[in-house]
């Protein structure tokens, strides 16, 4: 019998709440170690996009939509934003209050699911709605993930989305390690909605001492940009930029590939 959604999103929101902070120990440190990583350059740590949302940042509302571990949110308050994430992970809001605590910033973390908030979150509007790489493919229908971006927007607010460009999600396998020897092949169907069964991300991080018995899975489905760009677009967000970007690292495995995203859409 198919999963319903509900059943998937329990799934999805059980393995996120399985060592997700173990994981962030192992990947980034104590929250201590990491504070004083991104304290020396908040502005490498959010990249490209900080250009589209204006600077100074000082005094701008922004809210980090499944921000996770609270790396990005901590780094835009370092820059003198308001920053709020909404994630439904405890292990996530442990490691990103523990992490705000030792940077010396505030940081308003709300854990709850975005499709489900509670009203008064809509009550004070953002300028930002900051979402950023692995979340859209946790959702099986875009429209009320946008309505609620539009709904947490002020007027002119803006909706900066990155994320994997389908192109490498669905469509383009690739194998080998270095430029001489990577080769891609057409291995996937661009066009198909089947739901992907796989290991949650944090899982990599995990120390040996975590990784016990049965690893958490999550249930994902991956959209094509005709799909995400009209589903920002029928919920009243005015499409104002969408960029394709190579692979950003040093060694360049994936010449002539898109590898990610930029949407920014504004809510007039």
């Amino acid at each position: 019998m198919e999963m319903s959604s509900v059943d998937r999103e329990e799934q999805n929101r059980k393995a996120w709440n399985s060592g997700t902070y173990a994981a962030w120990l192992e990947r980034f440190g104590t929250p201590q170690e990491a504070a004083e990583k991104i304290a020396q350059d908040p502005n490498k740590r959010i990249g490209s996009v900080l250009a589209e949302m204006g600077e100074p940042l000082t005094g701008k509302r922004i809210v980090n939509l499944l921000g996770s571990n609270g790396n990005k949110a901590v780094a835009l308050a370092l820059l003198g934003a308001e920053v709020t994430v909404i994630d439904f992970s405890e292990g996530n809001e442990r490691y990103a209050r523990e992490l705000a605590l030792s940077a010396q910033v505030p940081l308003r973390y709300v854990q709850a699911d975005v499709l489900d908030l509670p009203e008064a979150e809509f009550a004070a509007p953002y300028d930002i709605v900051f979402m950023e790489f692995g979340i859209l493919h946790y959702f099986t229908d875009l429209e009320p993930l946008f309505r609620t971006v539009r709904q947490l927007l002020t007027k002119g607010g803006i909706l900066i989305l990155q994320d994997f460009h389908p192109v490498s999600t669905k469509l383009i396998s690739s194998r080998g390690t270095t430029a001489a020897i990577r080769k891609h092949k057409v291995t996937g169907d661009y066009f198909d909605e089947t739901l992907e069964v796989k290991e949650a991300a944090f899982t990599k991080f995990l120390p040996d001492s975590e990784k016990q018995g049965e690893v958490p899975t999550v249930k994902l489905r991956n959209w094509t940009l005709g799909e995400i760009v009209t589903g920002a677009a029928q919920e009243g967000l005015f499409i104002r930029k969408l960029e394709e970007l190579p692979n950003q690292s040093s060694d360049i495995y994936d010449k002539g590939i898109p590898k990610t995203f930029t949407l920014i859409a504004e809510n007039r």
